[in-house]
């Protein structure tokens, strides 16, 4: 029998396993984009300070060579002059570096977003397992980068070449002029090099992009077994869900009976449904659903309200209607309020007649119950409807 664990992941990943991946700092990234964005940001840099360089490299060199025989013969004068020229470097080197750092940041944010994580520097103690290495060396992954780098530096190379073969009399020219007029004149020389060698990079960039997403998705894809585990983990599984609603249902079924002796009436229909309802003038707008049930559960909210000396009245329109329609610790519906106001009306002449202030009433009117609100009539009504 095959394992199901060796069975193809043609599934892609849940967005839980791409949090998940992101969260570990497997997100796709773009070394060809990087190249082109610190490539292209290094040459705008170059070519925009290359006047002001030049000027600085003017000075810089005017300075360090201008000294007379007493700061020559000074002892830790020369250390002093070449402290101040590395200062005077890396003043002009560390802002350059800095905006490559920036460029290179912006361009990985721009492939996969952003994402802070030190797991990537944890050991991993697997990674030390030769064959596992192996794997990684000669899989399909590593290969189409292999062969992208080689590409990519078979074309860089070609195109280095065609260039400097054009050029090789103006780089000879520059070696004649004086250091102020050599800048400028290497910088334009350079720029349509430069230029070639970024449209070079842009295409592969271009290509490279796509090709990491596809390959970062692949990755990430999840067999059958692996999306019907993550299911499991994130609902829960069926039998557990299964005891937690039965397990709701019996701290309903506890608290609706706790409820029925404040009711003021149950309604029934007559041993099907149960509903108990409660109303208080001074803190409800309209009666309100208690208790429900159906069957055993309707027959003990009976039995309840009997020895709690609540009314319990057959209403068997009615009793289906509230127990269809009308939602547990909330008022009745609006479409109800007529019927349920003649039964509590009944109710309160039944109370005043059993204590001696009124006559007893007679049998229970007619309830105002719409026919589309009793189950029973519309399940009848449908397929005539139909006809």
């Amino acid at each position: 029998m095959a394992d199901t664990s060796a069975q193809d992941k043609n599934l892609p990943a849940s967005q839980r396993k791409l949090d998940k991946a992101r969260a570990d700092g497997q997100v796709a990234r773009s070394r060809d984009l990087g190249h082109f964005a610190a490539i292209a940001g290094g040459s705008v840099l170059l070519v925009a300070a290359a006047p002001h360089a030049a000027v600085a490299m003017k000075n810089a060199l005017a300075a360090s060579l201008q000294f007379d025989a007493k700061v020559a013969l000074g002892e830790g004068s020369m250390t002093a002059r070449l402290a101040e020229g590395a200062g005077t470097w890396a003043m002009a080197a560390v802002p350059f570096g800095v905006a490559m750092i920036m460029v290179a940041i912006v361009a990985s944010i721009a492939m996969g977003g952003w994402t802070w994580t030190f797991k990537p520097l944890g050991p991993k103690f697997e990674t030390l397992n030769p064959l596992t290495g192996l794997g990684r060396v000669f899989s399909k992954a590593q290969l189409i980068d292999a062969l992208k780098a080689s590409l990519l530096a078979l074309v860089l190379a070609a195109i280095g070449a065609f260039w400097l073969s054009r050029h090789v009399d103006v780089f000879s020219g520059v070696l004649a002029l004086s250091l102020p007029a050599a800048i400028p004149a290497a910088t334009g020389a350079m720029a349509s090099g430069l230029a070639l060698i970024l449209l070079a990079l842009a295409l592969f960039a271009a290509v490279d992009v796509p090709l990491q997403k596809f390959q970062h998705a692949a990755k990430l894809k999840m067999s059958h077994q692996e999306v019907k585990q993550e299911h499991k983990e994130s609902e829960g599984s069926a039998e557990v869900k299964g005891k937690v609603r039965a397990r709701m249902r019996e701290m309903t079924k506890r608290r609706m009976i706790a409820a029925v002796p404040q009711a003021d009436l149950v309604v029934m229909n007559p041993t099907h449904y149960a509903v108990a309802l409660k109303y208080d003038d001074k803190t409800m707008g309209a009666p309100r659903v208690v208790a429900k049930g159906a069957d055993l559960l309707a027959l003990r909210i009976r039995d309840v309200a009997r020895d709690s000396k609540v009314p319990v009245l057959e209403a068997p329109v009615l009793a289906r209607a509230l127990y269809a329609h009308a939602e547990l610790d909330r008022e009745i519906p609006t479409a109800l309020f007529a019927a349920v106001a003649q039964v509590l009306a009944y109710v309160y002449q039944l109370r005043a007649a059993l204590g001696g202030k009124a006559p007893m009433p007679g049998a229970l009117p007619t309830l105002d119950v719409p026919v589309e609100l009793d189950p029973h009539a519309a399940a009848t009504l449908t397929p005539a409807l139909s006809r």
